[in-house]
C-alpha cells in the first residue's frame, strides 16, 4: 500500500523503451544523476536491469531462517515434551532420545521454513494487489520495458533529457 500512495502523491514521469540496453542506460544515467526512487517494469526477469538498479539481497531469506529455526525447535521441543509427559520406558534407554525426534524436527523445519518463506513474500512485496500503479502500461507486459521516475515537477525537464537521451520510445507524464 505504501508504494501505490506514494505513486499517487509523488508526480513523475514514465518511460517506455523498445530496447533492454536503452533502459539500462537510462537506469544507469539516472542512477548516476541521484535518482533513487525507480520503478522498472519488464516482460521478463533480466540480470541486466537487476544490476543496473543495484538491488540489494531480499530480506526475505531471513524469514525462511527464523521460520526454519523455529520449526527445527518446535519439533525437538513437541516430541521431547511429549516424551516426558507420556513416558515409555523401552529397554532402560532414555526417555527422551534425540536421534528418534530428528525427523520430526526436520519435517517441521521445512515446514515452518517454507510458510515463513511465502508470508514474507506476500509481506515484502505488499501483496496482494488489488490495483496497478498509477504508472503501469499494459505494454510492458509484452515486449516494452518501462522506467518510471518519481521526481518533483521542476526536476522533470532534466529526467525527460535523460531518458530521451538514453533512447526512450515514449516520455509522459
Amino acid at each position: 500500500m505504501g508504494l501505490l500512495t506514494r505513486a499517487k502523491r509523488m508526480p513523475g514521469l514514465l518511460a517506455s523503451f523498445i530496447h533492454i540496453d536503452a533502459a539500462v542506460d537510462a537506469i544507469r544515467g539516472l542512477r548516476a544523476m541521484g535518482y533513487r526512487n525507480l520503478v522498472v517494469y519488464s516482460p521478463s526477469p533480466n540480470h541486466e536491469l537487476e544490476e543496473a538498479l543495484n538491488h540489494r539481497v531480499s530480506p526475505v531469506r531471513l524469514f525462511t531462517l527464523i521460520g526454519g529455526l523455529t520449526g527445527c525447535a518446535a519439533g525437538f521441543g513437541m516430541t521431547i515434551w511429549m516424551s516426558y509427559d507420556w513416558p515409555v520406558l523401552v529397554g532402560g534407554k532414555p526417555i527422551a532420545s534425540i536421534p528418534p525426534y530428528v525427523v520430526i524436527a526436520f519435517e517441521l523445519t521445512i515446514l515452518f521454513g517454507g510458510l515463513a518463506t511465502l508470508i514474507g513474500m506476500m509481506v515484502l512485496g505488499r501483496l496482494p494487489r488489488f490495483r496497478f500503479s498509477p504508472s503501469f502500461d499494459a505494454r510492458f507486459t509484452n515486449d516494452r520495458f518501462g522506467v518510471a521516475v518519481h521526481c518533483s515537477p521542476d526536476r522533470s525537464p532534466s529526467v525527460r533529457e535523460i531518458l530521451r537521451s538514453a533512447g526512450a520510445e515514449e516520455v509522459r507524464a
